[in-house]
């Protein structure tokens, strides 16, 4: 009788967790502020030097996603595509500015996140709400999450922003697939 009421625990506890649910952890990696990873398939960042990308590639990271713009204070995007080189990482740029959001930026992000063998990416922008963002947009439009439960894994990622989660509501909502 034990045995069996045991399992009956055992399966409503895996039934009753969120499908597909995967935990954010946030460990220290030099070079790389704000790092928070989405167990196998995705972390997140802040501005991100040339000296992590080895650290990145170790982690198992197939690309780097990087969402400055060139000319933001501290980025330096040459830099972090020649060490994503040196280090066998594919290395992308997506400039996406959050003054004046350009719409075909999620969609470039997305054509790049999941084209076969970039993942799991390393997505990062200065802070981690980019990021973040973009990441949101992906689970709404592609996974088909609902918008509360994809804004509560992005708010644990690093999105703080609320124009930014606005502007990722409005976007992944009209462009589901």
């Amino acid at each position: 009788m034990f045995v069996r009421l045991s399992l009956v625990v055992l399966a409503a506890l895996l039934w009753s967790a969120p499908a597909g649910a995967q935990q954010v952890t946030k460990p220290t990696v030099a070079g790389a502020t704000n790092f928070a990873r989405l167990e196998t398939t995705v972390a997140c960042g802040g501005a991100t030097t040339a000296e992590a990308v080895p650290e990145l590639k170790k982690m198992g990271f197939a690309s780097i996603i990087n969402l400055r713009v060139p000319t933001e204070t501290g980025a330096n995007i040459d830099a972090e595509a020649a060490a994503a080189k040196a280090a066998d990482i594919k290395f992308y740029n997506i400039p996406f500015n959050t003054a004046s959001p350009d719409p075909a930026v999620p969609e470039t992000f997305l054509k790049t996140l999941t084209t076969p063998g970039n993942e799991p990416a390393y997505i990062h922008c200065a802070s981690g709400n980019r990021a973040a963002a973009m990441w949101m947009i992906k689970r709404i439009a592609i996974d088909h999450w609902d918008a509360d439960r994809a804004g509560t894994e992005a708010a644990a990622l690093g999105l703080t922003n609320p124009t930014l989660k606005q502007f990722a509501l409005d976007y992944a909502q009209s462009h589901k697939r």
